[in-house]
């Protein structure tokens, strides 16, 4: 039995024909689109936030490695794709499916694209962060969103999650700070030095957690940030 390979035209990349060209430069420009994704699922959407908070509570609880590290980014993944279905189904609406459809090029699928995002990020980013970026790029203040240009927005957008994300996370150590200082304290008057305080405080932060079922709690949270 002889396994037949499909031929690749290695020709356009060479060419100096025009078509060809800009074939090859749509080639590349997808490629550095898919090279990027991650970048773009991490920076321009909620998961940024979302991992952040599910990993200060796991420090919280100070349950070493539980839940492990793949739980908690599938978590966060699925958590970020239900709050940006909206944002990817008007994306789809309006960009994908027309360009697909050839009613549209490329570029102008980009630009109606992009804006569902830039709607999203505007609204969770703090006009101090944004401002910042504006300012040092020597770009006057925009009078709608379309002014604001994307390399100024996502990390304007970038550090206002992360700042959100540490505050979200402040308040979820809180509590569990406060049981390791009152069962420190027990142990110091009872004369118990040697005994690490973690080890005593670990069943009674578990159990805190799940009388006040706290993973709903914190998805809760986390999803009417948005």
């Amino acid at each position: 039995m002889i396994l037949m390979f499909p031929s690749i035209d290695f020709g356009a990349f060479t060419s100096d024909d025009p078509e060809n060209m800009a074939t090859t430069l749509q080639l590349v420009a997808l490629m550095t689109v898919l090279s990027l994704a991650p970048a773009i699922l991490i920076l321009m959407t909620s998961f940024t936030r979302i991992v952040i908070v599910l990993s200060f509570v796991r420090m919280g609880l100070a349950t070493q490695q539980m839940p492990p590290n793949q739980v908690l980014i599938s978590l966060a993944l699925f958590m970020t794709f239900f709050i940006m279905a909206p944002v990817f189904s008007d994306i789809n609406e309006s960009a994908l499916t027309p360009m697909l459809d050839g009613e549209m090029t490329q570029e102008e699928a980009f630009t109606e694209g992009t804006e569902p995002l830039k709607e999203f990020m505007s609204q969770h980013t703090r006009e101090k962060d944004l401002a910042l970026f504006m300012g040092y790029a020597g770009l006057e203040r925009p009078e709608t969103l379309e002014d604001v240009p994307l390399t100024a927005l996502i990390p304007a957008f970038a550090i206002s999650e992360l700042k959100t994300a540490f505050q979200i996370g402040f308040l979820i150590f809180v509590p569990f700070l406060v049981i390791d200082m009152i069962v420190a304290s027990i142990l110091m008057s009872m004369g118990m030095m040697m005994l690490p305080p973690v080890m005593i405080s670990l069943p009674f932060k578990i159990l805190l957690f799940v009388l006040v079922d706290g993973w709903y709690l914190i998805v809760e949270s986390l999803l009417l940030s948005y």
